[in-house]
């Protein structure tokens, strides 16, 4: 897949294209199903399929007290959406500049080098200065520029008739339903990071764990501890090595110590592990507890011991 930072990396000739445009927080069912018109479209007209997205929420920018947490970061967004199969990803920093830009001028500006015949958006779907531009507003000028668009209708749970959204999942995550907030988004939801060093105490107590930096990738749920797993993409000659962990999410209450919520991941059977420096995906899979804290260390050893069984169990 080839990634483009601004249209003017868009080489002359490339095209035609299908263009999907979105925020993709989270890449999950609805974007999907978007993502997979679009495929549909470009193979009945021998043309590449693009997603075009912003390298953060636009109310980041313009609303910042109204912005969300985003539930991936930049690099995730990109390795997802390389996961669904699109051909390219042109990645738009949105800043002041962008933001001030007039439907039209998106249309020239973005969409033209892409030498676009169809672009996908969804119904809440806004672009241009002050959010004025609509999808009528964008098929009124694709009329002109030569392209047609198409809206994608949500994407709605059966039993609960709700959208599926980046809204709805990061609810579901803050209670720490991981599991379905996996039927949601596809696919587990996760973090990306660079592992640090740490405090130790997990090495100390017989079970030494992968501490994730605080400035990782992703939203984290409720604080507690999760079966999971640990991909590791720093692995030398054996790249992206899977290894079922114990994850632990919050800010260790027994000790009292750490100031930010953190991710620890503590590999299954391995003693000996060096991941420090190396970046890597926790997923989470499944909620064993929440975070509390213990009366002394011989009451946390003993619990680990039990987490981890769990943990084994709910991953077998």
């Amino acid at each position: 897949m080839t990634v483009f930072r601004r249209p003017e990396d868009v080489p002359d000739g490339f095209g035609p294209s299908v263009v999907a445009i979105g925020k993709f927080d989270g890449v999950h069912a609805g974007h999907r199903a978007v993502i997979e018109r679009a495929q549909v479209d470009a193979a009945s007209r021998d043309a590449a399929v693009v997603a075009v997205t912003f390298d953060r929420n636009p109310l980041a920018l313009l609303r910042p007290e109204l912005c969300p947490p985003s539930l991936i970061g930049v690099t995730q967004k990109v390795r997802l959406l390389a996961e669904t199969g699109v051909d390219a990803v042109l990645v738009l920093t949105f800043d002041h500049a962008l933001a001030a830009l007039s439907p039209e001028e998106f249309v020239a500006r973005v969409l033209r080098p892409l030498d676009t015949r169809t672009v996908l958006v969804g119904h809440d779907f806004r672009f241009g200065a002050g959010g004025v531009g609509t999808p009528d507003t964008l098929t009124a000028l694709g009329d002109r520029a030569g392209f047609r668009v198409a809206v994608v209708d949500d994407v709605r749970a059966i039993d609960e008739g709700r959208r599926v959204s980046s809204t709805w999942i990061r609810e579901l995550m803050a209670e720490g339903d991981v599991e379905r907030s996996t039927r949601l988004l596809g696919r587990a939801p996760s973090v990306w990071g660079e592992v640090v060093h740490g405090l130790k105490r997990g090495r100390e107590l017989g079970y030494p764990t992968a501490n994730l930096s605080p400035d990782l990738e992703g939203f984290l749920p409720a604080d507690g501890v999760y079966a999971g797993w640990l991909v590791d993409e720093d692995a030398g000659l054996r790249p992206g090595n899977r290894y079922p962990a114990a994850i632990s999410v919050g800010t260790n209450p027994t000790f009292d110590d750490v100031p930010v919520r953190q991710v620890e991941a503590y590999v299954l059977d391995e003693t000996d592990l060096d991941l420090y420096g190396h970046h890597v995906e926790v997923q989470f899979a499944h909620r064993v507890r929440p975070m509390v804290a213990f009366d002394g260390v011989d009451a946390l050893t003993l619990q680990i011991a039990d987490d981890v069984a769990k943990v084994r169990a709910a991953l077998t």
